[in-house]
């Protein structure tokens, strides 16, 4: 039996999507799943009820043998404790790790962040196997564009840093076509990439139906509910939509705008909500994914929207997979390759991002559709993410990277 390790700083109890799942779909193609992660603390930057930092751990969970070293747990919007908590488990998972894997066949390496490639590297020449490289954020692009670094000496410093772990990766996986264009063009071979579209956490998201006596507990009886769940912060850029549904109040006092969860920008976006007396807005707090599925099946239309920065051109962020599972029309505000997804698979209708005006119309737009027109985008989605996008199809493709590598 080939041996894969999974070498990601985030995996089950954390809501990691390429985690537990991944894992025991490989272990039913035939392959032993190990896992080097660390002490689960993500998103809230706090550890976990039931487990403490210490110097390592062992666990089985679901028959993968998962290993955990220690790390600084955080994940506020303050840089320097970010910083410390992905070296630290860079750190730990480098020279702690080897402690308690058996020598692999492949090692598969989740990035962000882009701190993960010291351990891919360093177990790469320690058992001398090859390392997949999976990327889902482009580093160093995506630090300034949230936010979280701006100094020049490091963002160069971090490139020459995905440069290096670039050319040692025996292949590098990427979520979109933009992705591997922008990498191409950075000097990556283009052979040695190989796009995968992300897939979502399906088993919450089977069976999305209306919870009718849900949706009068919630508010959200008798209205026409654009749904916006995840995470808030800089990224989401959230004040648009705020400003769309100020322009949407008096002309359609029907429609309703709903975030669901958390993140650094919801209590701003609260105050604004507040201060210009949008009674047409409605936040609701983070619910765990057994419960998401329930609120996505009280929406109409749901919402992804990212700041109109060139970096997220070439992104398809994670709930646009769950949103075409859920099989509810999406109105997607994202320019570029997410958009193009969307409108191929005949799933929702794309928006300006960080346009109010734009945003409202596209919402008034699927306002006056008939709800047969509507039902059928969301079965287009749902047809498509099957089709196309499914833990089931993204695993087997990775399957073949992974038995072209093992000798």
């Amino acid at each position: 039996m080939k041996r894969i390790l999974f070498l990601t700083q985030w995996f089950y109890p954390e809501l990691s999507f390429k985690g537990l799942p991944f894992t025991k779909e490989l272990s039913k193609l035939g392959y032993e799943a190990q896992v080097l992660t660390g002490f689960p603390n993500y998103p809230g930057g706090k550890v976990y009820d039931g487990y403490k930092i210490k110097l390592f751990q062992r666990e089985i969970i679901d028959g993968i043998s998962v290993f955990r070293v220690p790390l600084y747990p955080s994940h506020d919007n303050k840089p320097l404790n970010r910083i410390a908590n992905y070296i630290s488990f860079a750190l730990s998972a480098s020279f702690l790790g080897f402690l308690g894997i058996k020598r692999p066949d492949l090692i598969y390496a989740y990035h962000p962040p882009a701190t993960i490639g010291l351990p891919a590297l360093f177990l790469h020449l320690l058992y001398r196997v090859p390392f997949v490289y999976d990327i889902q954020d482009l580093w160093p692009d995506t630090l300034p564009a949230t936010g979280m670094v701006n100094n020049r000496a490091a963002i160069w410093l971090v490139k020459k840093w995905c440069q290096l772990i670039y050319s040692q990766a025996a292949k590098i996986v990427v979520l979109s076509p933009g992705f591997k264009e922008i990498l191409t063009r950075r000097g990556v071979p283009e052979n040695k990439i190989e796009v995968i579209y992300n897939w979502c956490h399906e088993e919450h998201l089977q069976a999305v139906v209306r919870n009718e006596a849900l949706g009068k507990e919630l508010g959200m009886a008798d209205r026409f509910n654009i749904v916006f769940a995840g995470t808030m912060g800089k990224a989401q850029a959230l004040s648009a939509v705020l400003d769309a549904a100020r322009l949407l109040f008096d002309k359609l006092p029907k429609i309703q705008f709903v975030f669901v969860g958390g993140g650094i920008d919801v209590e701003r976006l609260k105050k604004i909500k507040d201060a210009q007396g949008l009674k047409n807005v409605r936040f609701l707090p983070h619910q765990p994914m057994s419960e998401i599925g329930e609120i996505l099946g009280l929406a109409d239309v749901l919402l992804v929207h990212l700041k109109d920065d060139p970096l997220f051109k070439i992104t398809i962020p994670g709930k646009t997979q769950a949103y075409m599972a859920a099989g509810r029309p999406i109105l997607i505000g994202v320019r570029g390759d997410a958009a193009a997804l969307v409108e191929k698979a005949g799933a929702g209708i794309a928006c300006t991002p960080e346009d109010p005006l734009d945003i409202a119309l596209a919402v008034e737009r699927l306002y006056n559709l008939s709800r047969e027109k509507l039902d059928r985008m969301g079965q287009n989605g749902r047809s498509f993410y099957k089709q196309e996008l499914s833990l089931y199809v993204g695993v087997r493709r990775f399957e073949k990277i992974f038995a072209s590598l093992i000798k």
